[in-house]
């Protein structure tokens, strides 16, 4: 019941799954206005697709070139099912391969534990972001947990 995947999206074709699930989580579930969804570094970032048994889209999460990790979103029958682990353990594998030193994240901050469990550190004060209360954190390359 609980048997997905997780693959490198296509910006291109992929487009449609991931834009589903950050419909679904971010502009349905917690009101983020559409506008400040999407941005024009889409279409540069390394894309993240959790898909269930049979093909489904379940998840999403990106890559900045910087490092910035963010969009993570997990439909809401799938959460506590281990995705979103998986996105983020890809996308942590995925930056050091491209020789990043750090992976940064805006958590909201209902799951700066689910990134302190990977060694990410809160850095700076909450902040609102598209209404929503955040933390800056970060983690240096070689010392996230797996």
């Amino acid at each position: 019941m609980h048997s997905f995947t997780v693959r490198v999206a296509n910006w291109q074709t992929d487009n449609p799954a991931v834009r589903s699930i950050r419909e679904t989580v971010f502009i349905h579930e917690q009101n983020v206005p559409v506008e400040l969804e999407w941005d024009q570094f889409d279409k540069d970032c390394l894309h993240l697709l959790a898909l269930d048994d049979t093909n489904r889209p379940i998840g999403t999460a990106r890559l900045l070139q910087d490092g910035h990790i963010g969009r993570m979103a997990v439909l809401k029958e799938w959460r506590g099912c281990g995705v979103g682990t998986a996105l983020l353990k890809h996308l942590l594998r995925e930056a050091k391969l491209r020789g990043l030193v750090v992976a940064i994240v805006n958590a909201q901050t209902y799951a700066v534990d689910f990134y302190m469990r990977f060694g990410f550190q809160s850095k700076g004060d909450e902040f609102i972001d598209a209404g929503i209360p955040h933390v800056r954190m970060l983690l240096q390359l070689g010392e996230q947990a797996d």
